[in-house]
């Protein structure tokens, strides 16, 4: 199943590239969208990614939509939707693309196209000590939130290299805490909660580095094959001219 999805994903790659070309040089897109929009499934109940306030729906995948429509020049259609009926309503065909956190799902494969991703949500390791990785934890202090992903993730390392001493946490923002006040030399937390902290604390001067991956992506329906293409290739666009970290800086 691993070498089905990469081929598909090389497949999908190649034609992106050379779609990035087509459009780059005409100024409308291929006639793919029957509806004469770009009709995105949503979930506004996470932000800052996706949130609905007294003027509407706003957050990060809100503008990269919106973006994504600008490029294609068609006007954008959200579609608010709970995160359990997200795929259904892809498949039934009520929306074109998810932008809504969307892990890609290898065993999805045969009904869903996935975009490259345009996050990565997954745990970082968090310090002002120059430590960015597990071999050098051995005599530090490592705090993260008890019973979560980074507590398993601790575990495991703690099989791997030397002792070094865990301090366990009620939320992710006290394990930032005790890093912020030296009660710890570094912190295990998500990626989202360490980019949101480090906005609001100016005054701690902290390093981030990826330790596990959960890429979000755009899906789109297998049948319509062109529709992915597009996608993937606009996308790609945003990530080479930096609009994409824009919005990601912007809200996070």
């Amino acid at each position: 199943m691993a070498a089905r999805a990469r081929l598909i994903l090389l497949l999908i790659g190649l034609v992106s590239a050379a779609l990035v070309i087509w459009l780059a040089q005409r100024a409308v897109p291929p006639v793919i969208f029957p509806y004469g929009e770009l009709r995105v499934g949503v979930d506004p109940s996470s932000p800052p990614f996706a949130a609905i306030g007294e003027n509407g729906l706003f957050g990060l995948e809100i503008d990269l939509a919106r973006e994504l429509g600008a490029r294609l020049g068609l006007p954008v259609r959200f579609v608010p939707l709970g995160f359990d009926g997200l795929y259904d309503a892809l498949k039934t065909d009520q929306v074109d693309a998810l932008i809504a956190g969307i892990l890609i799902d290898d065993t999805r494969l045969n009904d869903i196209h996935y975009s490259q991703p345009y996050f990565d949500a997954g745990l970082v390791l968090v310090s002002s000590r120059e430590i960015s990785d597990m071999s050098q934890l051995p005599g530090h202090r490592l705090a993260f939130e008890f019973g979560s992903e980074a507590d398993s993730e601790a575990r495991t390392w703690m099989r791997r290299v030397l002792a070094f001493e865990t301090l366990p946490y009620e939320r992710q923002q006290d394990a930032l805490d005790s890093v912020r006040l030296g009660d710890a030399d570094a912190a295990l937390v998500d990626s989202i909660s360490t980019r949101l902290y480090l906005n609001n604390h100016s005054d701690f001067h902290a390093e981030f580095h990826q330790v596990t991956n959960a890429p979000y992506a755009i899906a789109t329906q297998a049948r319509r094959p062109e529709t992915s293409v597009v996608v993937r290739a606009t996308l790609q666009m945003m990530i080479d001219d930096g609009t994409l970290d824009a919005i990601i800086d912007y809200w996070l």
